[in-house]
């Protein structure tokens, strides 16, 4: 069976194999069974694996929901009592994380850096050094509504040395742009299955240092369902998640990890790496500027501003492309018009080359000048 294909450009999810999306048929099965706890087993050994990590140190717990149900667990199972957070917010998802903080009434410190390059490591450990009472330092390692990647490795460096742990969001970064859990210095990052393995919506895991899991069982417990410990514990005494998962979503996840390691971390890196090449020839040949830098960026996510010109508009634009088999994306910084494309999923090269044939018929549709013009 074939399903039509879409060429998605969004940051999530993102364009999946057929193989995957067959995956998720399969006969019923009561996710009670030790059949299917031990596919869940399997799946968080090659999660950990994935970022280089050890069974005896790292573990990944499952969790039913999107990417930003990582956000929640690791911010409100982590704090330990009499501590407090530090949130390097340069971007629309770490504004999120301290978001969560404020839903919970959790002491934090937001450190507010530029969205457009990245955080001043002085800063970091300034905050650092003036307060003792740090539980853990919180940073998202890929700001997709820009395109931004952040230092984990110096940040994470950082906070070990003034005795807190590091949380990075991985979401739109693991499985794509290789990381090492121990070189990186990460104790605890998160993903969402839809994005770097290219499975299906509707599973998320938290990767994890087991001692500050175990560790965290006598921290304030201030969610039922989003808590590190109990899922983590209720699996490892039961083989089960502590509540339905995501069954078929599952089965999905599995195929699409086998798929992974098939195609092999670096080779998998090299094709993102070319279709953001292709992404970015296309820009400079239509004249389309980009709201970051390029030395800054990731290689996974451009956003692209918007043309001074009367004759934009990118509804009609995306909805163009759409009709045609390919999706685009509005931008997510605050106060300027920008669109994103981005490097995700199980495309390649020759993809955004028929991408960019369609968007420069959009443009010619809508009469927009190509090549673009931007008034400053």
């Amino acid at each position: 069976m074939q399903v039509e294909r879409k060429i998605l450009l969004n940051p999530g999810p993102s364009t999946t194999t057929d193989t995957v999306k067959q995956a998720q048929i399969v006969p019923d099965i009561c996710p009670r069974e030790k059949e299917f706890g031990q596919v869940m087993a399997d799946i968080s050994r090659d999660l950990v694996k994935i970022v280089h990590g050890k069974d005896d140190d790292y573990t990944a717990v499952l969790f039913c929901g999107s990417g930003t149900i990582g956000i929640d667990i690791t911010l409100n199972s982590l704090l330990d009592k009499g501590k407090k957070a530090l949130v390097v917010q340069n971007g629309s998802y770490s504004k999120r994380a301290c978001e969560v903080l404020d839903a919970y009434g959790l002491p934090y410190i937001e450190l507010k850096q530029p969205i457009d390059t990245p955080p001043d490591l002085d800063v970091v450990e300034d905050a650092l050094r003036s307060n003792d009472d740090i539980g853990y330092v919180y940073m998202t390692h890929h700001e997709t509504g820009t395109g931004l990647l952040n230092p984990i490795r110096e940040v994470g460096a950082l906070a070990h040395n003034y005795g807190a742990f590091f949380i990075t969001d991985t979401t739109s970064s693991y499985a794509m742009i290789p990381i090492n859990i121990y070189e990186d210095n990460i104790d605890f990052c998160m993903a969402s299955a839809q994005k770097g393995i290219m499975g299906m919506t509707g599973l998320s895991y938290v990767i994890g240092r087991k001692d500050i899991i175990e560790k965290s069982k006598d921290f304030p417990v201030r969610s039922y369902y989003c808590n590190l410990y109990m899922q983590y514990h209720y699996f490892e005494t039961t083989g089960q998640m502590h509540f339905t998962p995501p069954v078929q979503t599952i089965y999905a996840a599995r195929q699409a990890l086998i798929e992974y390691f098939d195609e092999g971390e670096e080779a998998k890196w090299a094709r993102h790496l070319r279709v953001m090449e292709e992404i970015h020839r296309g820009e400079d040949e239509l004249g389309l500027k980009e709201a970051l830098k390029r030395e800054v960026q990731s290689g996974l996510v451009s956003a692209v501003r918007y043309p001074d010109d009367m004759n934009w508009d990118f509804d009609k634009i995306h909805d163009y492309c759409y009709e045609r088999g390919f999706t685009i994306y509005p931008g997510k910084i605050e106060q300027k018009g920008t669109f994103r494309l981005c490097a995700l999923g199980a495309i390649d090269a020759g993809d955004i080359e028929a991408f960019w044939k369609v968007f420069r018929e959009a443009l010619e549709h809508y009469k927009v000048e190509i090549p673009v013009r931007y008034d400053g």
